[in-house]
């Protein structure tokens, strides 16, 4: 019987987290879950603990941002011999066959592989269309089973499929990242350890964004991350990258008549030491994984 640990972390989840629950326990492939806490203060785990009594809890006490708590989960998986961990956000849930097709499509060139992420509409999720569309789409042209596998380059963390010898090799999220760009440093490092992404089109599950809007000033930021991102990636010349993303910087300010970029270059740069570090220990197998207790 193949094991599969899902890893939920959760930051004041209460509206979301019975669904996910939920669509695990209907699950037609079964799974153990993991819901790992980062601090929340809504109620959360009063509700966890009460309408699913049976649900493994770790409490880290305070927020340590959306990668260094997975990291505990994907060590946790390891430890205990799972042969998948499969990551999930608070606000996402699986439909009943979604485990069951990825499993059944993986080989062991997969590091990673998606289910087409829908939003709570049935429509794609606007962001997975954006990064996946041409690609899947291009693959359904002219071929079609319930094992097919399209190679992405990359596809967000919200439905993720680990292997055990993906976690292995390329380890956890970089501490480089907080919030936002841990999954774009650490599907780079899958490519770097040749391994590939892939979303599988006969599988589904939702990501319920909620209509959430980013402010303008929010989106600037994410597009100095990208920064980060690039220079961090273990397949990219490193002195090159560190002019021309300062380049960008000042080019990203001029198109989009902001000084965000512009006032994010000084911390750029003074982060650059940290950020080589942290590069080249990506590069490890394991690598940022927790030690076993």
């Amino acid at each position: 019987m193949v094991r599969i640990l899902v890893v939920i972390v959760t930051y004041n989840a209460r509206k979301w987290i019975e669904k996910g629950l939920r669509s695990v326990e209907k699950s037609t492939l079964p799974a153990d879950v993991l819901v790992i806490d980062n601090g929340s203060t809504d109620g959360t785990l009063p509700l966890i603990r009460t309408d699913w009594p049976g649900t493994r809890i770790l409490e880290t006490g305070k927020n340590l941002g959306f990668g260094a708590a997975n990291n505990l989960g994907l060590r946790i998986a390891l430890d205990e011999g799972y042969d998948f961990a499969y990551l999930m956000n608070q606000d996402a849930w699986l439909e009943k066959d979604t485990l069951g097709k990825l499993v059944a499509a993986h080989r062991q060139e997969w590091g990673v592989l998606s289910p087409m992420q829908l939003d709570a509409h049935g429509r794609r999720d606007k962001r997975f269309n954006k990064k996946c569309r041409k690609y899947i789409d291009n693959a359904l042209k002219g071929y079609h089973n319930d094992r097919l596998v399209v190679e992405v380059p990359f596809v967000m963390a919200a439905h993720w499929l680990l292997s055990r010898r993906a976690i292995e090799t390329v380890g956890g999220f970089s501490p480089a990242f907080r919030q936002y760009g841990e999954d774009d440093n650490w599907i780079d490092r899958l490519h770097w350890h040749k391994l590939l992404c892939g979303v599988v089109p006969a599988a589904s599950a939702v990501h319920n964004r909620g209509g959430r809007r980013l402010s303008r000033g929010k989106k600037m930021q994410l597009k100095c991350i990208a920064t980060v991102v690039k220079v961090s990636n273990p397949r990219r010349n490193w002195r090159w990258m560190c002019i021309r993303e300062v380049l960008e910087l000042v080019g990203m300010g001029i198109k989009n008549f902001s000084a965000v970029p512009w006032r994010y270059i000084p911390e750029f740069r003074e982060r650059l030491p940290e950020l080589r570090e942290l590069r080249e220990a990506s590069k490890r197998q394991g690598a940022f994984l927790p030690e076993s207790p």
